[in-house]
This record gives structure tokens, C-alpha cells and sequence, in this order.
């Protein structure tokens, strides 16, 4: 089925799983590791071939997690990790990410994003990520949580970056990037990984009533809102095989304009700026 294989374009061409695996909060209780692990093995045998974790995340459990989850697959994964702001210096990127590639268990990474802006300067940052792209450390790179402001000051640099993807907040919830952000990164061929999608099950109450009456879940209806978007990348977290294939059945959703008029009711769409939010 053409829709179980949805795929978004980075800026520069290549194409990646729509609906990916995050890993936020993962590796923090060691009784789950079993269960996260056979989580991961599970999207990766259904297609959800992108795995997003982070240095920062369990402090650095989560890569080591993801890298034994991955061991022997390593050729199916599209692996996306961040590094600090404090260690996004020219050298220190460099540092960070060779520890983070030995805790994955792999000699380069697929993407590589700038977890927030810090006090860096941009340029030396951009300037890490090229050196590592140069060395095969990592094959295109990125930021996370950059509002349109950070993206301008980016592209005036005296070299304008390769900014291959923006992962922000961005679900029903948090609905503040659509005034602004998204324009310009679609207008700049950017796309967004959309993190937290289902603002950690805080949302799923207010779609209980509309999934019941459709025979789905409310997460569901949650990720197939953000996949309706051809430039968005949906990076749910799921610690367990049930959640996995939960969030998997969310690609053959189709949202019609009844749904998705009643989605806008219960969760307008801004109306001015707002500064980008995070968690």
C-alpha cells in the first residue's frame, strides 16, 4: 500500500521515512531497556527507518540504547543524533560527535542537528559540521528549535549553511510555527521533523471523542494531522511494540475535510507571531 511508504524530501534531495522513532526520555529506567529496545527492532521491520535521539538525551544512555537496537541494521537506518549548543564549538562538535558515533556503534551519522542555539557563534558551528561532513563523520546536518529569526541570521552568513532539517515543537498543541516558520522553511526547501507530536500524551485527551467516533486512536489522529503535511517528518516516541504498531497504523490515515475542520475547532490555528516554544 502506497501510503505505508510516505517519504520526505531534505533540503538537497534525498528522501527519508515520513513517520520516524524518537528517543526522548528513552534509557532512563533500566527494567524498559528490553522493551525500547524490541520497540526500535520493531519500527525498523515496519518501515520507520529513522531514529532521532540526542548526546543530552539520558546523558548519552539513549545513543548507546539506540546503537544496540541497531547493531547489524545499521545499513537500514537513517540516524539523526544533536549535539549540546556549549559543545558546538569548532573543535568540540568534532569531540561530541566522535563520542556520540562510539556510543552508536557506527562511524557516521546521517544527520546531524545543533540541539538549540547557544552562545556559539553560528559560523563556528556550521563550520564543525562541515569539517565533520568533509571526514564522513555525517552525511548532511541540521538545527532544532530554530525560529525564523535564527534561520535568517544562518543564511546571512558569508557562507550560508546546508541546513538540511529544523526539528521543532510542532503537534496540534503547538500549532504557533504555521504563522511563520513553516512558510519559511517550505519556501527554503526545509523541512521540519516535528518533535514531541503528541506533546508527550498530553493532547490525547482533547481527541478522544472524535477517534472513537472514526474507529482509530487518538494518537493516531494526532501523527496522520502531521503527515498530511508533505514536509513534515513525525518523530513519535514508543517504548513498547503495541505503542510501535499504534503509531505505524497512523500512515494509512486519511484525515477528510470534516476531520480536519473539527481539528481546527478544537485546536485553532494561530492567528499572529509567537515565539517558538519548546519543551
Amino acid at each position: 500500500m502506497a501510503e505505508f511508504s510516505r517519504r520526505c524530501t531534505l533540503r538537497g534531495g534525498e528522501t527519508v521515512p515520513a513517520l520516524g522513532q524518537g528517543t526522548w526520555h528513552m534509557a532512563e529506567d533500566r527494567r524498559k531497556r528490553r522493551d525500547e529496545i524490541a520497540a526500535l527492532r520493531l519500527g525498523l521491520d515496519l518501515g520507520l527507518a529513522l531514529i532521532d535521539t540526542a548526546e543530552m538525551y539520558a546523558d548519552g544512555a539513549a545513543e548507546e540504547l539506540v546503537g544496540e537496537a541497531i547493531e547489524g541494521r545499521r545499513d537500514e537506518v537513517f540516524l539523526v543524533s544533536k549535539v549540546y549548543p556549549h559543545n558546538a564549538t569548532l573543535k568540540g562538535a568534532v569531540d561530541a560527535c566522535e563520542r556520540s558515533l562510539y556510543r552508536l556503534r557506527t562511524g557516521h551519522l546521517d544527520l546531524y542537528l545543533l540541539h538549540w542555539r547557544g552562545s556559539v557563534p553560528l559560523e563556528e558551528t556550521f563550520a564543525a559540521f562541515e569539517k565533520l561532513k568533509r571526514a564522513g563523520k555525517i552525511r548532511h546536518y541540521g538545527v532544532s528549535n530554530f525560529d525564523v529569526p535564527d534561520l535568517e541570521d544562518a543564511f546571512r552568513l558569508r557562507r550560508p549553511p546546508a541546513i538540511a532539517a529544523n526539528q521543532i515543537l510542532y503537534n496540534l498543541m503547538r500549532r504557533g510555527p504555521e504563522f511563520d516558520l513553516l512558510p519559511w522553511c517550505e519556501a527554503g526547501q526545509i523541512p521540519v521533523m516535528a518533535y514531541s507530536p503528541v506533546e508527550q500524551a498530553r493532547l490525547l485527551s482533547k481527541l478522544k471523542g472524535l477517534a472513537n467516533r472514526y474507529g482509530v486512536t487518538p494518537a493516531q489522529i494526532a501523527l496522520a494531522w502531521l503527515l498530511q503535511r508533505p514536509d513534515t517528518i513525525a518523530i513519535p516516541k514508543a517504548g513498547n511494540a503495541a505503542h510501535v504498531r499504534e503509531n505505524h497504523a497512523a500512515l494509512s490515515l486519511q484525515l477528510g475535510a470534516g476531520v480536519l475542520a473539527e481539528l481546527n475547532r478544537i485546536f485553532p490555528p494561530p492567528r499572529g507571531k509567537a515565539p517558538l516554544e519548546m519543551l
